[in-house]
């Protein structure tokens, strides 16, 4: 009997990586959901989809995303999927900016995808297949002001999606990028009332995405229907930006 595939979600207890949970589960995978402060709301999570397995970890933290990955080796000793969906905004003009904040971002947003998916690569590598998926932003390819940081961020992001697509093509793993426009989130709740309003002017479909709409984009790159893409992004945003 085969081995149960294997996918695991960075931030997995909330919006985005919540949704990709949900998916990748009703998609056959055993999930692996990363958490960083959310306990009781990936414990909920876990509870609605049954066979999936709670992982802690500050992915800011070298340490953490190493740690992680070990243990998943462990458990496991495979992983098919990589949903690298956990991420940190910051909304501050660059004159404020400090090199903390540089910091920060970068080593979640950026860094942990980096180690993470160094790690994943050596698991997959076994059964020369896997899909690692990362995701960005449709700033990354706009731009936003007050947003530097966050928009660099993502931008390194896509960026090294393409060069590691080039480089592990060959083992059979692919790599992509999913960019979500703007999707109903505590993130962007928390975007004033008029903001909003001006956002949906924009957007030819007229409303804002749903999680879901990024946890199916997701499911495709995972699956064989997507069999023959690699290195390219997927922007889900009703249009806003157009590539």
């Amino acid at each position: 009997m085969e081995e149960k595939r294997v996918a695991l979600v960075t931030g997995g207890s909330k919006g985005i990586g919540r949704a990709c949970c949900r998916k990748l589960s009703k998609d056959g995978y055993h999930v692996a959901i990363h958490y960083r402060s959310k306990r009781e709301e990936a414990e909920k999570v876990a509870e609605e989809i049954g066979d999936c397995s709670l992982y802690h970890a500050d992915l800011g933290q070298e340490p953490d995303c190493l740690d992680l990955m070990k243990n998943i080796k462990a458990d496991h000793g495979r992983l098919d999927v990589l949903v690298n969906n956990a991420g940190v905004s910051l909304n501050k003009l660059l004159a404020f900016s400090k090199a903390t904040d540089f910091e920060a971002i970068m080593n979640t947003n950026f860094r942990s995808v980096f180690l993470l998916s160094k790690a994943a690569y050596r698991l997959m590598l076994r059964k020369k297949s896997g899909s690692i998926i990362n995701i960005g932003s449709v700033v990354s390819s706009t731009g936003n002001s007050g947003q530097t940081l966050y928009t660099a961020s993502k931008g390194a992001l896509t960026s090294f999606t393409k060069s590691l697509a080039l480089e592990l093509g060959s083992a059979g793993i692919r790599c992509n990028t999913v960019a979500p426009g703007y999707i109903k989130t505590d993130m962007t709740g928390e975007i004033p009332e008029e903001l909003q309003q001006k956002a949906l002017e924009n957007i030819p479909l007229g409303h804002f995405g749903e999680p879901e709409d990024i946890a199916k984009a997701v499911s495709f790159l995972a699956s064989n229907d997507s069999a023959y893409i690699t290195g390219t992004t997927l922007h889900v945003n009703g249009g806003l930006y157009l590539n």
